[in-house]
């Protein structure tokens, strides 16, 4: 039996992998519900359904979820990733919302918490986490990336491709959420190609 993992992005649903039923013949997919809040809580979330698995595994992940779900399974058996707008290097993505809300490690580590304008909560202990558990990636991957992507950068993803057995696919007028009908039928057609 060949199953999908499915671990959606921030704000989304482990309902989200119907969708992928339609779109993946052969495969049974799962969606994999999880705590966002602290990558430990996700991670073990993660790591508990993927142990109720049977089966040859595949992992699908978007956005914050590849993250994630690379946290989760790195000494695991996956037999292939398809990420899409993966979060590859978390402490970047947050140095650089400490930057554009002008807060310095100093403030953050004496204040704990930080609030930015925008309402996204910055934590010393999530940074910290992050800077401790650095991620080993080993499993043969396929990443969709987006020319439009204002959270992962091309030159993270080009750092992260270099060093990993990646392939990648880029929709030049893409953005981090695929959510146009042309960019869910480019995303559809880019998984399709993978599994066949």
């Amino acid at each position: 039996m060949k199953v999908i993992l499915y671990v959606h992005g921030m704000g989304g649903s482990p309902s989200e992998a119907e969708h992928f039923r339609g779109i993946c013949p052969g495969f049974e997919v799962i969606g994999a519900e999880y705590d966002g809040s602290f990558p430990a809580k996700a991670r073990d979330d993660i790591r508990r359904t993927y142990d109720g698995l049977r089966g040859n595994v595949y992992l699908l992940a978007n956005s914050i979820g590849a993250y994630f779900a690379m946290l989760a399974l790195q000494d695991c058996e996956v037999e292939k990733a398809m990420f899409i707008s993966p979060i590859l290097d978390m402490e970047r993505v947050i140095l650089g919302m400490m930057r554009r809300s002008g807060v310095s490690e100093d403030d953050l580590r004496m204040k704990g918490e930080i609030v930015t304008a925008q309402g996204e909560i910055l934590s010393w202990e999530y940074l910290r986490f992050v800077r401790e558990n650095p991620l080993t990636w080993n499993v043969p991957t396929e990443i969709l990336y987006s020319g439009n992507d204002g959270i992962t950068s091309r030159e993270t993803v080009n750092n992260f491709t270099s060093g990993h057995d990646v392939k990648l696919t880029v929709m030049d007028n893409g953005e981090h959420w695929f959510h146009t009908e042309e960019q869910i039928a480019f995303l559809d057609e880019w998984l399709r190609r993978i599994l066949a």
